[in-house]
Formats: C-alpha cells, sequence, structure tokens
C-alpha cells in the first residue's frame, strides 16, 4: 500500500487521483469533490467487530474512507458465521480481526486496514492514544458503561463518536457529533432557485442522553418515538450493569427487566395516554433473544450507522439527532431527541 493512503495529515491531505476519482465517479455526483475529499482523509477506528459492525465497514469501505483501524479482542464463534459475513467456518477460532483484515482489503483496496487486538489498548493511555490517532471513532454492541468511558475520551479529544448494536430484532445508534456543522438544502428556497444553507447541531454525551426526560411532548409525538422501544433497549444497558455484562437469555430474567424498564418508563415522564407499562410482550421476546444476532437487524441498522458516519464525514445532510432506534417486529425506525 501506498505511504499516502494512509490518509494525509490535516495541514497536508491527500488529494484524489484521477484514478480514484474514477473509481468514486458516482459518490462525488451525489456528495461533491470536497465532500469525497474529506471521506479519502479520514481515519476510522471500529470496536468491536459484530455483526453490526460488519455491515458498516462494508459500506464505509466501499465509500472510499481513507483508513480504518479495527479491534476486537475476542475469536470467531460458531454465531458470528450468521451475522458475520467477513467469517468462514475455517477462522472458527482465529482472532476476529485477523480473520476480517484481507476479506475487509479485498473490499476496496484504495483503504488502508490497520488490525489491532490487544486487550491493553483499551487501558486508559493507550485508549487516549488511539483515539487521537483518529478522527472518528465507532463502538459496536458494547455495555452503556464501556460506551460512557469510550465518550468522554472522546470529547477530551475533539472526537465524534457513533454506537450502535442489536438486541434480537431491536438495534440503536446513538451518535455524539459534540459540535457538527453541515450543509442542508433549504426547505423554503423556491423550487426553481434551491439553494443550500449552512447548519449546526450541538450534540451531548451519553450519560447526559441516558437521563432524558419525555415531558412536553403531545400524545402523537411521543408515540412516533415508539417509547417501548427506546426504554426496553435503556434497560438492557441497565440489566447488563447489574448482571457483569451479560444479557438475559431465557424468561427467568422477564420480571427483572419489566420491573426495570418500567422505573426508567416512570423516571423519564412518557406521556401516559400513550404508554404506561413496557408491553409484557416485548419484554418477553426480548428475554429470549437480546442475546442473539439476526442478519436482518444487523443489515438495517450497520447499513444506517455507515450511511450517517459517511455523512458526517461529508457534511452534507443532517446527522442522526442523536438515538435511533429500530425495532424489527414492525420493521419501523425512529429517532430520539435525547437530551439534546
Amino acid at each position: 500500500m501506498d505511504t499516502q493512503h494512509e490518509g494525509g495529515s490535516k495541514g497536508n491531505p491527500v488529494q484524489i487521483t484521477e484514478d480514484e476519482a474514477a473509481v468514486y465517479d458516482r459518490q462525488i455526483r451525489l456528495w461533491g469533490l470536497e465532500a469525497q475529499q474529506r471521506m479519502r482523509n479520514a481515519t476510522i477506528l471500529v470496536i468491536r467487530l459484530r455483526g453490526t459492525a460488519t455491515e458498516a465497514i462494508k459500506n464505509i469501505v466501499l465509500a472510499g474512507i481513507g483508513k480504518l483501524v479495527i479491534f476486537d479482542t475476542e475469536e470467531v464463534s460458531e454465531e458470528d458465521l450468521g451475522a458475520g459475513f467477513f467469517f468462514r467456518d475455517e477462522d472458527v477460532g482465529k482472532k476476529r480481526v485477523d480473520a476480517a483484515k484481507a476479506r475487509i482489503e479485498a473490499l476496496n483496496p484504495l483503504v488502508s486496514v490497520q488490525a489491532m487486538r490487544h486487550p491493553t489498548l483499551l487501558e486508559p493511555d493507550s485508549l487516549d492514544a488511539l483515539v487521537m490517532s483518529v478522527d472518528l471513532v465507532c463502538v459496536t454492541d458494547w455495555d452503556r458503561e464501556g460506551l460512557i468511558k469510550i465518550n468522554e475520551v472522546c470529547r477530551r479529544f475533539g472526537k465524534p463518536l457513533y454506537a450502535g448494536g442489536t438486541f434480537g430484532l431491536l438495534g440503536y445508534i446513538f451518535c455524539d457529533l459534540l459540535k457538527h456543522d453541515y450543509i442542508s438544502p433549504d426547505r423554503s428556497a423556491p423550487k426553481e432557485a434551491p439553494r443550500n444553507v449552512k447548519a449546526s447541531s450541538v450534540y451531548s454525551p451519553l450519560h447526559t442522553a441516558v437521563r432524558h426526560r419525555w415531558s412536553g411532548l403531545t400524545k402523537r409525538q411521543t408515540k412516533e418515538l415508539n417509547p417501548a422501544v427506546v426504554h426496553v433497549i435503556l434497560a438492557l444497558w441497565e440489566y447488563q450493569s447489574n448482571h457483569e455484562g451479560k444479557l438475559p437469555d431465557d424468561m427467568d430474567a422477564a420480571s427483572e427487566l419489566e420491573q426495570i424498564a418500567n422505573g426508567i418508563l416512570t423516571t423519564s415522564d412518557v406521556n401516559r395516554q400513550v404508554l404506561t407499562s413496557v408491553p409484557r410482550d416485548l419484554i418477553d421476546t426480548i428475554c429470549t433473544s437480546a442475546a442473539h444476532e439476526f442478519s436482518p437487524t444487523c443489515a438495517v441498522v450497520g447499513g444506517m450507522l455507515a450511511q450517517d458516519i459517511l455523512k458526517a464525514l461529508a457534511a452534507r445532510e443532517a446527522p442522526i439527532t442523536n438515538f435511533f432506534t429500530f425495532d424489527g417486529n414492525t420493521g419501523s425506525g425512529s429517532v430520539c431527541r435525547m437530551n439534546m
């Protein structure tokens, strides 16, 4: 790999070559050359390679980022073969990053891929150095405390964070883009003279977002945000926190998860005309499925995650603000502004 493909420094960005412009022609027509240039000079860190990350990586690599750093300490298991299409039967027992690296590189030889798997890299000093060396961090299928910790490090060094994952048929994306400036179409401009306007959003960290209060929303607004799914995801994080990172995997957990979810629901002051308690059938379903990956859910959430990362890098259109949830039971998704 040519050294220039490692991504240019901020003071000396790498210019897109004619060959690269030909490869990315369709995207350049969509985003513009300047946006593609930003992607080309971006280094993205992806932590943990499960199904959601697999889908997201595929899309951001094909789109033409400059460098991808993948970090995972675990080995490929038989369960990974379902949703993780970078893995094959013969990879079981190998480190995930080692098994995935060559297949990621094959997607787009223009992108440099670095694999990291040493557990000490997530210790404070090493994590600081790792975050400082990239432009954007993406963490998938992680517990709440771990995400809050990484989010704090990202904030300290001014790096945007995306977090995403699935719990069976449910999925989520959270992003903290700090203060994000972007170009957005002016919807009020006449059709014959469309123009773009500069816009900006100020994001909140995860530890603040999870304390969001739903007060003041109308019945319709509350219903559109699908509060049951949001609160089940928050409850799963709390359950993990209480059980050393483990997710519920049978009906024995149903009563505890229901109690946690309804406690969060009461505290967050959701409109009681819409939801007085989290539906028991949703609790029962998630208790037997949360610990497992389903390819369709990973495809939707990972695809959305990649699309939003690229949108943030390109600084075109508004990214997610700031908590997206997907309900595979109904095939619907919604975006909730959590303490923004």
